[in-house]
């Protein structure tokens, strides 16, 4: 009875081993099933998901190059205006380096038109037609610059246009000091300056103007501040001319009014020479030189109500009372070393002008 029941159990337990061994397999088929599927589904909804990450970075990329090209556009035109400045106006690149740093680009694009502008007339002498044309070129860039669709013209391949460009749509500049800055250079350099009224209208069209444009980059809005600027931009201005004498072609009026010469009985032909024992050469220097002097003068009286920042933009004084005051040391004498050659020591000056908040 007993192995009966012995064998009964033993029957039994190895039946029900069986089911349960059908059970886990028929289980771990349906748990590997299922596993495979989530598997699948898993790798498929990461699979979309990297092509969707994917595509949003492929579309993404057209406008990172196109900003990537803009920045690099941007930065190469400031360094053009900045290389092209510092190359042909060294004194003013020195002062624009001295102006906060959010004025700074602005302001090297509109010396950098100026200098541009100015080189438009080099050929006059030799090829006038051609100088017509050059500045019939930038008279008409001015109108594109202060166009809304500029992009689409040629000012984008400009890069001193380009950075003007930028210049006008951040701030607002008249638009006729730029023009005049133009015009004036119409001028033939064969004709010679009749007064010394004409001479300080050529002055304040040239420099006046630009400094004008500095200002109103600067958003000060002032009588006296214009005022100062209009007796600096004269300073500048005939200081610069007779700085050109010693380097002027013989088929070039000297920039000596005719009243003065007639008046001192001296010829173009003298002033060119630049004889040390010629006293009437002196004194032709001299009363013109005198001239930049009392505007100098004018402008550093008003220099109490000149805001901080109106300050920095007035800082080429410093280099034009430099030049004068070398000229008078050496008697006058346009071609003495001392007057011909770069200022060395106009760095230091600036800054501690810079510092003590004066010009």
């Amino acid at each position: 009875m007993r192995s009966c029941s012995a064998k009964w159990g033993a029957a039994l337990f190895s039946e029900n081993k069986k089911q349960m061994r059908r059970l886990l397999q028929n289980t771990n088929g349906q748990i590997l099933f299922v596993s495979q599927i989530v598997t699948r589904h898993v790798g498929s909804s990461s699979a979309s998901g990297d092509a969707v990450h994917r595509t949003k970075k492929e579309l993404r990329k057209p406008h990172q190059q196109a900003t990537n090209t803009i920045s690099r556009e941007d930065k190469f035109g400031a360094k053009y205006c900045m290389g092209l400045v510092e190359k042909y106006d060294y004194e003013n690149y020195l002062s624009t380096l001295l102006l906060p740093k959010e004025l700074r680009p602005s302001a090297f694009a509109l010396r950098a038109f100026n200098v541009e502008v100015s080189r438009s007339v080099g050929a006059q002498v030799t090829e006038p037609q051609i100088a017509k044309m050059r500045l019939k070129f930038w008279y008409d860039s001015i109108d594109k610059c202060f166009e809304t669709d500029a992009n689409k013209s040629y000012v984008k391949d400009q890069p001193v246009l380009r950075e003007l460009k930028r210049t006008v749509g951040s701030s607002k500049l008249n638009k006729l000091y730029l023009r005049r800055m133009v015009t004036a250079r119409e001028r033939p350099p064969n004709q010679a300056f009749e007064t010394m009224r004409d001479l300080e209208d050529y002055a304040d069209q040239t420099c006046a103007s630009l400094l004008h444009l500095l200002v109103q980059l600067s958003g000060v809005q002032d009588m006296q501040v214009d005022h100062a600027a209009s007796h600096l931009g004269k300073a500048q201005g005939i200081t610069m001319l007779l700085r050109a004498i010693p380097h002027a072609g013989r088929q070039q009026a000297v920039s000596v009014p005719l009243e003065v010469l007639v008046r001192h009985g001296v010829s173009q032909e003298r002033i060119l020479r630049s004889d040390r024992e010629d006293k009437g050469v002196e004194e032709c220097i001299f009363e013109v030189a005198s001239l930049a002097n009392t505007h100098l003068k004018l402008t550093r009286q008003l220099l109490p109500q000149m805001p901080r920042l109106v300050r920095k933009i007035f800082l080429p004084a410093v280099a034009t009372d430099g030049y004068l005051e070398r000229l008078r040391r050496a008697h006058f004498l346009l071609t003495h070393p001392s007057c011909v050659k770069r200022d060395s020591l106009l760095p230091a000056r600036l800054f501690w002008k810079t510092i003590f908040n004066k010009y």
